[in-house]
């Protein structure tokens, strides 16, 4: 099967009145819910300045009865700025929540700032996550816990409300660089391909990962997840001309932020999208996601579909084009 859910933004252009969001959202949650679509995301980030930004957790847990069946997660929590046991526990009771529909995906960051302000140190930020990763199968596995690690204690200690799935909800990690691609197949229980990397960089990276997710003696991941900036337009002709203000200021707000080249910074946006963004019609976009289902494996897409400033009708009839897609691939 191949699935299709989607990432809610859950941050908005300077001067947004977020009060009008929350019921938005909403809508769009259900709409891609009534959709069949099969998974929800949200991001995390801090201390975005003029940029309002709902928090990940008690965003998610509001979002989630109205979520159905559909998978549910972060894509992606900053787990280096956050103490495993906290993690852990918050992980534990949304899966709980969920009914045990709950992924944990986790990534490095790509904020000094973020780092600064919680007093992590950036060139700690892969150890922290690998020990983090460590702390929260042992909370969700074990009934006490002792852990002395370079970043992390637990003394015997440990919590009663475990996670609905058993030994835990799958974990997913984010990376781009090779080492972390590497870091990823060892430790975690998928890998999420970011939209930054394009068909032809992966066309190496994914034979790279599953290589040593094998060298590590870990199984095989049941799914290769993968984040794509999507717009479906009623003709290709018209698709670029729809979305390009909305994507020009996502990528602006990168910039702002300090992302490099690499992250489309500094490019035209057409042409930093060539093979990495869905932009066309739904014939187009059916096609590409066959693409790299039958090419790369990948399996399951999670669809950035609205940017900050982006008209919500614009966004509620992408869900339903999404919607029609999914019934057409399966």
């Amino acid at each position: 099967m191949i699935k299709i859910g989607f990432t809610l933004i859950n941050h908005f252009t300077p001067g947004t009145n977020v009060n009008r969001e929350l019921p938005l959202m909403l809508d769009q949650v259900r709409a891609g819910r009534d959709a069949g679509l099969h998974s929800l995301w949200l991001g995390q980030h801090y201390l975005m300045g003029e940029v309002p930004y709902f928090a990940y957790t008690p965003l998610m847990a509001r979002l989630i009865p109205e979520t159905g069946n559909m998978v549910v997660g972060p894509c992606i929590q900053l787990l280096p700025l956050h103490n495993p046991v906290a993690v852990a526990e918050e992980a534990a009771t949304l899966d709980v929540l969920s009914g045990g529909r709950y992924v944990l995906g986790v990534g490095l960051g790509y904020r000094p700032e973020e780092c600064d302000a919680f007093g992590i140190g950036w060139k700690e930020r892969a150890a922290r996550m690998t020990e983090g990763v460590e702390v929260i199968r042992q909370l969700w596995a074990e009934e006490a816990v002792d852990h002395q690690g370079r970043f992390y204690k637990v003394d015997g200690l440990g919590t009663s409300l475990k996670p609905v799935q058993d030994p835990g909800p799958p974990i997913w990690i984010a990376a781009v660089a090779e080492p972390a691609i590497k870091r990823a197949a060892r430790i975690g229980d998928g890998w999420v391909i970011l939209v930054t990397v394009s068909y032809s960089e992966l066309q190496k990276q994914i034979p790279m990962y599953l290589r040593t997710v094998k060298e590590a003696g870990r199984p095989v991941p049941p799914e290769i997840p993968i984040t794509r900036e999507l717009h479906i337009a009623d003709q290709n002709a018209s698709a670029w001309d729809e979305c390009r203000d909305g994507l020009n200021r996502k990528y602006g707000i990168y910039n702002s932020l300090g992302l490099n080249s690499s992250e489309g910074a500094s490019t035209s946006i057409e042409e930093f999208a060539q093979d990495r963004f869905f932009v066309g019609d739904k014939e187009a976009i059916k096609d590409e996601i066959l693409r790299y289902n039958e090419g790369l494996g990948v399996n399951h897409f999670i669809m950035r579909i609205q940017w900050p400033g982006h008209d919500h009708d614009t966004t509620m009839k992408c869900l339903r084009r999404l919607g029609e897609i999914v019934a057409e691939i399966n």
